[in-house]
């Protein structure tokens, strides 16, 4: 029986985690906990989150949210070490790029136990984005690699990792997008709220999410990014799910979106889900949602100067339009016009990815 522990950091960490539990709740030489170091505080996970995901609650929960990100980092060390010593755990699996990958993967390293990290070799190259150095460090001490596309594997190679330890597994961010489709499918859409803010725009909208500090957290950068925001919107009705430091520094800022912009609270992940499935174009500076969009063929625009992800844009249906309006604006254009690529879904994102983690570990 293999020992494992599962961290996940904040809500969407939970949705990679997720697919993996699932796979390990189908064999019994798997035992596993799942740890939440609470990163985030999101009132939207309840026991009807977890239970939409198809998992149990977690069996820990640190609740380590708040202060900066050295305070942050060292309270999940303390608290994890503690579980550690307790579990002796034989594998740890991180994933994604948060403080709680950082920090759990190096409590387990010290003390000999071996990390498995899924999302694996992504690089920005951006030194300036505190997720970079935590995808940067997590890899140099990781064990066991899990990459979701082919510029992983060459990243990975071009640090000396040897490839015994390398696997393209897809992705199980991915994995779980089909997952919840398959249960949004067979709900009355009358069940979500998110309906009516489609109902409202009658056909055609788009969709933003925005909360990167690089985007937000400067007057000038802000006030330019909601003025070519709402220069679409005079276009295409927007419908922005806004996330709490958006909207405190909007109020602080003094900006006000155009009434063509409809601001909605944040939206947990299946009501987001059936939200933005249907839109004409997502414009967002999320990671994740660069990824899901490209999977279902859905034009998207990438509010930030690079990206980690960069087969959204060689093969998938996204593109990094920076904070340049002008550049925002023709390829806008170009989507309006039905003119946009139609990209094509990355070798492995079949939703199987979670099935070929598990069988590696297995094996190792």
């Amino acid at each position: 029986m293999i020992k494992i522990m599962l961290i996940a950091g904040a809500r969407p960490n939970f949705m990679k985690i997720a697919p993996i539990a699932r796979s390990f709740n189908k064999t019994d030489k798997i035992s596993y906990k799942i740890l939440h170091t609470g990163q985030h505080y999101d009132q939207n996970m309840s026991d009807v989150f977890f239970e939409e995901l198809g998992i149990k609650n977690p069996d820990y929960h640190l609740g380590a949210g708040g202060g900066t990100h050295a305070q942050q980092t060292a309270k999940i060390m303390v608290e994890f070490e503690s579980i550690c010593e307790k579990d002796r755990p034989d594998i740890v699996v991180v994933v994604g790029d948060v403080n709680s990958t950082l920090a759990c993967s190096i409590v387990a390293k010290k003390m000999n136990i071996k990390v498995a990290h899924v999302e694996a070799g992504l690089r920005s190259f951006d030194l300036a984005m505190p997720e970079e150095i935590n995808r940067m460090v997590t890899d140099s001490i990781t064990d066991l690699f899990f990459v979701t596309e082919e510029q992983g594997m060459v990243n990975l190679k071009k640090e000396g990792k040897p490839d015994s330890s390398v696997h393209f597994v897809g992705h199980v961010m991915i994995d779980n997008l089909y997952y919840q489709l398959s249960k949004l499918e067979k709900m009355p859409s009358q069940t979500f709220k998110t309906t009516e803010y489609k109902q409202q725009q009658h056909s055609r909208y788009g969709v933003v999410t925005l909360h990167r500090p690089s985007n937000v957290d400067g007057k000038g950068t802000l006030q330019a990014m909601m003025d070519s925001l709402s220069e679409i919107s005079r276009t295409l009705p927007l419908i922005f799910p806004i996330h709490p430091r958006t909207r405190n520094n909007l109020e602080t800022f003094g900006i006000k979106p155009a009434k063509t912009i409809t601001l909605t609270d944040p939206l947990s992940y299946m009501e987001f889900l059936n939200l933005w499935k249907d839109c004409a174009v997502a414009l967002t500076d999320s990671g994740g949602l660069q990824e899901e969009t490209t999977a279902l063929g859905i034009p998207c625009l990438t509010l930030r100067e690079n990206t980690e992800r960069p087969i959204t844009v060689t093969q998938g249906t996204n593109e990094l339009v920076g904070t340049s309006k002008e550049k925002l604006m023709a390829n806008f254009e170009k989507i309006m016009e039905g003119n946009w690529k139609t990209g094509r879904k990355p070798d492995l994102w079949d939703g199987r990815a979670a099935e070929r983690i598990t069988d590696i570990i297995l094996a190792s």
